[in-house]
């Protein structure tokens, strides 16, 4: 973007302004009793101008340039992959409202998410039946003191989530999580993991704001693509997705995400996985 600079003064220049007149002794040569810095300083001090600051030139744009300036204003949130076009695609669970999210698909890929969602400040509170599988990430952020903990099924106490302190509430519950003790509300997000189709899914896809889906069997894609009234395109291509990629449906908008792990992620999780 073409910036150009005008108004500036050079150095030991003031503002523009009226000038204070000093003492004019009678009979004098105005060059000779023209007032000294200090006191013309001082001068505008009391005048009311305030303290001279460092001197910066102006920035100015022209009318016509005005169209051309762009500003990188986007979602704020987890980035949970690249789309298609290699564009970082983000999800913003910390909310001030309910938000449920629905993930059919790998327990790398959950982890992945309460990773990043724990790397942006909000508090991570994992439900599973598994703890052993989630112990690892707990020791490698300091043994639950820097924003995640791990519960038994039907444990989770209140979690007390502000505006100040976010909670990512992961349910790993298994094929056929019970009701949740905790459930979404503001500044607190639930994420669902289910690992296949399940009795209950349509129920919790039903209640979700996003649903996640990854490689599925032909026929748990045709029941999805019936539940969620996905084009056919979407149904014939969820049995072929690659290890890693996601679908994300949001009322009627799709995206296909290719989650990128970071070294980090990889030293600590592994290589992206469907299986478990």
């Amino acid at each position: 973007m073409a910036m150009t600079s005008a108004g500036a003064n050079t150095p030991g220049s003031y503002p523009p302004g009226p000038q204070p007149p000093g003492p004019q002794p009678s009979g004098s040569p105005s060059s000779s009793s023209a007032p000294s810095v200090g006191e013309r300083v001082r001068e505008r001090v009391r005048s009311g101008f305030g303290l001279i600051g460092p001197r910066h030139g102006r920035h100015t744009l022209s009318p016509e340039q005005v169209d051309s300036l762009g500003l990188p204003i986007g979602d704020d949130g987890v980035v949970v992959g690249v789309d298609s076009e290699g564009q970082p695609a983000v999800l913003g669970v910390n909310r001030p409202t309910p938000y449920d999210v629905v993930l059919i698909g790998g327990l790398w890929t959950a982890q992945v998410l309460a990773l990043r969602a724990a790397a942006t400040g909000a508090r991570v509170a994992v439900e599973t039946g598994r703890a052993q599988s989630w112990m690892q990430m707990v020791h490698a952020m300091g043994g639950g003191q820097n924003g995640m903990a791990v519960y038994d099924v039907g444990r989770v106490p209140p979690q007390g989530a502000s505006a100040g302190g976010p909670v990512l509430v992961v349910r790993d519950c298994g094929m056929r999580p019970p009701r949740g003790r905790v459930v979404s509300g503001p500044w607190q997000s639930v994420l669902t993991l289910l690992p296949y189709l399940s009795p209950v899914a349509p129920r919790l896809i039903r209640q979700a704001r996003l649903v996640g889906v990854q490689r599925v069997s032909p026929d748990e894609a045709g029941e999805l693509g019936r539940a969620m009234a996905l084009p056919r395109a979407d149904v014939d291509s969820l049995p072929t997705l690659a290890d890693g990629v996601t679908l994300w449906c949001a009322d009627r908008d799709r995206q296909y995400v290719m989650t990128q792990p970071t070294d980090a992620e990889i030293g600590l999780l592994g290589t992206p996985r469907r299986m478990d």
